[in-house]
This record gives C-alpha cells, structure tokens and sequence, in this order.
C-alpha cells in the first residue's frame, strides 16, 4: 500500500526518482571533495584522503566527497512526541494517535523507497533532537524497529518550532524541495511563524493533522455526565461534569478550532493530511485523497 508522492511545483528536467542531476547532493556518483565544513554529514568524510591532506598540513583536516545528486525525492519526517499524543492511548476506545502517527509514518516512508527516495527523521522524545539524515531503504533499520515504535512520549510543548528551526540548520541534508511531512495534532496550534520558516527554505511541507474526530475534532452529546478529560499540553487527567450548555459550546470550540487552522494551513498555500483513524486502509485513502488533490490543482 502507497500513494504517490506529488511535489507542490513541477519538476524541470530530469525524470523524478530515475536519472542523475547535474547539481551536487545526495547520490552514488561522485562529483568531487571538498573541505568539510560544520553541518556536513560525516558519513560524507573521505577518511583516506583526509588523512593524506592532514599528513601534509601537520593537521587535522578533513576533506568530504561530493555526490550528483538523484532526482528522487527526499523525505523528512518531523514526529511530534508529546505527552498529549497519547491521550487516547488504549484501553481507551478512541483516536490512538500514537498509532496513526507511527502507521502514517511507514507508509510515507514505503511510498518515498518505491521511487527510490530517501527519508529522513526528527523528533524531541528525549527533550533533545533524535536525527536521521535521509538515506535510503537498507540504512532505515533503526528508524523501522526502534525509533517509530518508541513509546517514548516527553518532548515539550514547543517541540516542533524545534525542529524546524534544527532542521534550517541543516540545509545540506534538507535542501530546497525536500518533502517535510509534520505528524502532530497541532493541539495548541503552532505559530504562524513555523510554516513561514519552512516555506523561506523552500520545503514542501505536509502537515498530517491528527486528531479524535469525537473528542477534538468536535465533541460528544455527553451532558449530565462524569468526562475523564485529558490537558493536551500535559496528558493529565481531569474528571469534570458538564452541562447541555457547556457541551454544545465545547462543541462549537472544537469545531472553530479545526476549521480555524486548516484554514490557517491554507493562507499558506498548505496542503494538509486530516487522519481521523489509525486504521491503515483509512489512512492510505487521506494520502490519496492529498494526492489527488495535488494532481488537480497542478492540472487546473
């Protein structure tokens, strides 16, 4: 099960995902070295040549090869860790947001390797930056067993204006036109400021909104009753009764709320993925519908 991956712009030259570039990035052949520079990739380093050049400098140097690059898409996935992400964890009946992030996450990174792409990944579980630079399908072993399976769940409220400010300090591996694909459900609301950050560099940026279609996304008949409620900040619990007044107007908040910034979203010409379910096949058909979407306005 993939979708295909559908670049906001259309691409000029070369066949998407099968020919090799004339400009340098990622890729198999090589175009050169140069001296390494802070923010390279050390995987890059030429270890031979750089001792050579040391020997004759009578110091440390290190010297990075070049590659063309492919024009096959590159793909960074920005997971959003925070307590609030599993606060419809089970046994709970509702949304697992923990599970549609982690089941949306593979089949992006599925749908980027059939056309040869490479995936990259960022989160800030552990308070601090777990990054993967994109590369291709026999180095994503880590990221497949352990990484998106973690039930790792403490990153801070702010963790995704983070990684996009991590990921601007990144240009060689997130270059221009690379696809950003955002899990979170966004509940509080980034800044404005997030999206134009990434919009300045030039990203392709996908926000996946997920959210409870009952509990978030709108919200139940359910006045007169005793509400374990959850702090989307914190993931703590709060028992609270309320009204067939105060449950309506809930309703009409969360309503607002969604529509509010997907409308947002699209000030900036953003094109966002709504995941409602962490069922696969539902999943698989809001990346088609967001495709589809894409091939219709790239045709109008």
């Amino acid at each position: 099960m993939t979708f295909p991956l559908i670049p906001r712009n259309q691409l000029i030259g070369l066949s998407f995902g099968t020919m090799r570039s004339l400009r340098r990035g990622s890729g198999t052949d090589v175009a050169g070295s140069r001296p390494y520079v802070i923010g390279d990739d050390i995987r890059a380093i030429d270890w031979a040549s750089s001792a050579r050049f040391s020997s004759a400098r009578q110091s440390d140097e290190f010297i990075v090869r070049e590659r063309y690059a492919e024009e096959s898409p590159k793909v960074v996935l920005v997971c959003d860790r925070r307590p609030g992400m599993v606060g419809f964890a089970p046994p709970l009946p509702w949304l697992d947001k923990a599970a549609a992030m982690r089941r949306a996450a593979e089949l992006v990174i599925q749908s980027t390797l059939l056309v040869g792409g490479f995936v990259g990944y960022l989160d800030y579980a552990d308070g601090e930056a777990f990054w993967e630079p994109p590369r291709g399908g026999r180095q994503l072993s880590v990221l497949w067993e352990q990484r998106l399976p973690s039930a790792t769940f403490t990153a801070p409220a702010d963790s995704l204006e983070h990684s996009l400010a991590f990921l601007a300090g990144h240009r060689r591996a997130v270059s221009a036109g690379s696809f950003l694909f955002v899990f979170s459900d966004f509940l509080p609301t980034v800044s404005m400021s997030m999206w134009q950050t990434a919009l300045d560099r030039r990203w392709d940026v996908v926000p996946v909104v997920i959210q409870d279609p009952i509990w978030e996304q709108s919200f139940p008949e359910a006045s007169g009753i005793v509400l374990p409620l959850r702090d989307p900040r914190t993931g703590r619990g709060v028992s609270v009764r309320m009204t067939a007044r105060e449950v309506a107007e809930q309703r009409k908040v969360n309503e607002a709320r969604l529509e509010s910034f997907l409308e947002e979203l699209r000030s900036f010409e953003l094109e966002p993925v709504l995941l409602s379910s962490s069922d696969p096949s539902e999943i698989l058909g809001s990346f088609i519908g967001w495709a589809e979407g894409r091939k219709a306005r790239r045709a109008a």
